[in-house]
């Protein structure tokens, strides 16, 4: 559905206009008109096709979505696919934004995601001597809103990683902080997924032959080129923390299970002696000493006793029991 469609002149808002109303603004040197929609049916992507005469190549990618974060050129029309990342109860939800950038337009279609773009809007209107620069200044707006949430949804990664190390220190469920530890790195995945391409793409904005819709805007770009790298750097950090995390959960659960048998190898000793001991004497042999001997059996048993009572200092001393 359409979210609003405005048009703007030498950085102020004209009005609010109708789709039918577009090509007579877009047609003024000085303005330039900015469309919003949300998952808008076929027929409605068509009507916008034909009213800014977009390339067929880049409404297909628009209307199928599921596209890889990219900023491509069509002529004189800019495209670009942006992922959007949020946390939704303990999964990651992630929607696009495609933003098409003409000369005196935007045109920009969010789908699977309700954060939407209303408060980049009002900071666009806020700032006129900025938003005079046209429609890149746009583009530069949202993409730099997208990546700004990237920030809050590493930072709740990174809370769960800390979660995740207090209960591996705490003792629990070893195969259960195996399963959370590798369903935040496929999370730190999703994450890297968004912002690592699209580096790639933020630099073709600022360095080099840069499109004409940025052209006076390299420095705004590169801002948030320096945002992405750092981004990178952290999820980057963070993944090779997850990596840490595994091998000392793994480890801590070899050491439990030598402890596990340390324990169960000193049980068998303390059997194991008077099982000898009882083993002997039980032999139907008719010559074995002290046989026939009245404290032949008190004596066994107190040779059984003394020796797993010595058997049992030892290991408790040595803290295998």
């Amino acid at each position: 559905m359409l979210i609003n469609c405005v048009a703007y002149e030498g950085g102020k808002k004209l009005a609010d206009i109708q789709p039918s109303e577009i090509h007579s603004y877009v047609d003024r040197r000085e303005c330039f008109v900015w469309v919003a929609m949300f998952e808008p049916t076929a027929e409605e992507v068509a009507a916008m096709q034909a009213e800014f005469n977009l390339h067929e190549l880049a409404v297909e990618d628009a209307r199928h979505g599921h596209q890889r974060p990219k900023i491509e050129e069509f002529g004189d029309l800019l495209f670009a696919v942006l992922q959007i990342v949020e946390v939704v109860g303990d999964e990651l939800n992630v929607g696009e934004v495609d933003v098409f950038v003409g000369r005196n337009y935007v045109l920009s279609i969010r789908s699977r995601t309700q954060l939407g773009f209303l408060g980049v809007r009002a900071r666009c209107e806020r700032e006129p001597e900025l938003l005079q620069h046209g429609a890149g200044y746009v583009l530069y707006a949202i993409t730099d809103a997208v990546v700004d949430r990237y920030f809050p949804v590493l930072d709740a990664l990174e809370v769960e990683l800390e979660q995740i190390e207090t209960r591996i220190f705490a003792g629990q469920n070893n195969r259960a902080i195996i399963e959370a530890l590798y369903s935040l790195k496929q999370k730190l995945m999703t994450l890297k997924h968004a912002t690592s391409p699209l580096l790639e793409a933020i630099g073709k904005l600022y360095g080099g032959r840069v499109p004409y819709q940025c052209s006076r805007l390299q420095e705004y770009f590169r801002d948030i080129y320096d945002h992405l790298v750092r981004l990178n750097q952290s999820i980057e950090s963070q993944r090779e923390m997850v990596t840490t995390a595994i091998s000392v959960n793994l480890s801590l659960l070899t050491i439990q299970e030598n402890e596990v048998t340390k324990r169960l190898a000193a049980c068998a000793a303390l059997v194991a002696v008077p099982t000898l001991i009882a083993g002997v004497y039980g032999m139907n042999f008719k010559n074995i000493p002290e046989l026939d001997w009245a404290f032949g059996y008190p004596l066994a048993v107190g040779m059984m006793a003394a020796i797993d009572i010595y058997l049992f200092y030892r290991f408790r001393k040595s803290k295998w029991l």
